[in-house]
């Protein structure tokens, strides 16, 4: 275990220099990219002055439902095909394909959660946004929706070594999910078959939970933690068998 844990983090270090570099702000993309799409999209929405099917203001909703989509969403984009660039590290007997996802995962999952702390403490301070009313809540949501995507980054990382077409669906099926996860509307606000339709997903449960968090007196919520965590656990044994399956397979490059 204290050998995996070293290997997990040189493969983090390798992975930060590799993708960041050491110039201009360096690692400080990491949580400086997230940090700026959300910001991006809040300013469309409020110079847009676009609904979103409730009263909040479109800073609370901007940065409880996008920042939970770039969570899981760049989880799996980043896990994706990413045995091939590292196929040579497999010589070494002590560098698995479970570390290379775990390394990937550790740094999408830092850069969103640092990219959300930071801002939700930035328009605190300034006053655009309320303190949670419930931060155990938030924590768990958060939790909750991290699970997911590495239960699911996990799942399509394996597949997609076996089979191509994962890399060519999967970024066009992203982008379909972006709209129905939860980020831009209220479940509460839809109709009651869309509200059965978009509760099928199990990101949205997690997106509801957190503005439960924030906001739990002002709004009704729909989730079913329960339903979650169960998808989150079938992902995560069908994602762990395809990784022991294709350790099996991969040749170091």
């Amino acid at each position: 275990m204290a050998i995996q844990k070293r290997v997990i983090g040189a493969l983090l270090m390798r992975e930060i220099l590799t993708r960041f570099g050491r110039h201009n702000i360096g690692f400080m993309w990491l949580f400086v990219e997230p940090m700026i799409f959300t910001l991006a999209v809040t300013a469309l929405w409020t110079l847009s002055g676009a609904s979103h099917g409730s009263d909040f203001p479109i800073v609370a909703f901007a940065i409880t439902g996008y920042s939970s989509v770039l969570l899981w969403r760049n989880m799996a984009g980043r896990c994706i095909g990413s045995i091939e660039p590292n196929a040579s590290l497999m010589y070494h007997r002590n560098v698995k394909v479970i570390d290379i996802y775990a390394a990937r995962l550790l740094l999408e999952a830092g850069g969103a959660t640092i990219s959300f702390m930071v801002l939700g403490l930035f328009f605190m301070y300034i006053g655009w946004l309320n303190p949670p009313e419930d931060i155990s809540k938030v924590l768990f949501a958060w939790f909750m929706l991290a699970w997911f995507g590495i239960s699911l980054a996990v799942l399509l990382a394996s597949l997609s070594e076996k089979y191509e077409l994962v890399d060519k669906i999967w970024h066009p099926t992203s982008y379909i999910l972006f709209p129905l996860s939860g980020a831009a509307f209220m479940v509460d606000s839809l109709p009651i078959q869309a509200q059965e339709f978009v509760l099928y997903l199990p990101m949205v449960h997690g997106v509801e939970l957190l503005r439960e968090g924030y906001f739990g007196s002002t709004f009704k919520a729909h989730y079913d933690i329960a339903y979650m965590a169960t998808v989150c656990l079938c992902l995560t044994l069908l994602g762990l068998a395809m990784t022991r399956k294709i350790s099996r397979e991969v040749m170091p490059g």
